[in-house]
């Protein structure tokens, strides 16, 4: 099925997902047919209280991995918007969104996005 035409939508339903990551990749966003995804913001906070971790976040996009944040440090106990409501972007529906940690279950991501359909 091809992308929807966001102009002629059926459906726009605000979502919220969030996962603590770990050394391995996560997926967090994974190809949903008919649908178009606008990401609003991705947030990633550090809950060590001592210790700073790196996150990398990630979009597989025609088969290409492209990077929003690669290897950024997340100081302890602080928090890095990787992409705000001014920097939004869309996933289509064969995309993937992906992250992980340098340790792992120390850093929270929360992904706020419309699904179009």
């Amino acid at each position: 099925m091809a992308n929807p035409n966001i102009v002629n939508v059926t459906s726009i339903y605000g979502r919220t997902i969030s996962a603590a990551l770990t050394t391995a990749s996560s997926t967090l966003l994974s190809p949903s047919s008919g649908t178009v995804r606008k990401i609003n913001s991705i947030t990633v906070a550090n809950k060590d209280g001592t210790n700073d971790a790196d996150v990398t976040v990630y979009a597989l996009i025609d088969g290409n991995v492209r990077y929003l944040a690669y290897a950024i440090t997340v100081p302890a106990k602080s928090t890095l918007v990787v992409s705000s409501k001014d920097t939004s972007f869309y996933l289509e529906e064969a995309d993937i969104l992906s992250a992980n940690g340098s340790a792992s279950n120390d850093l929270d991501i929360i992904v706020s996005y419309d699904e179009i359909s």
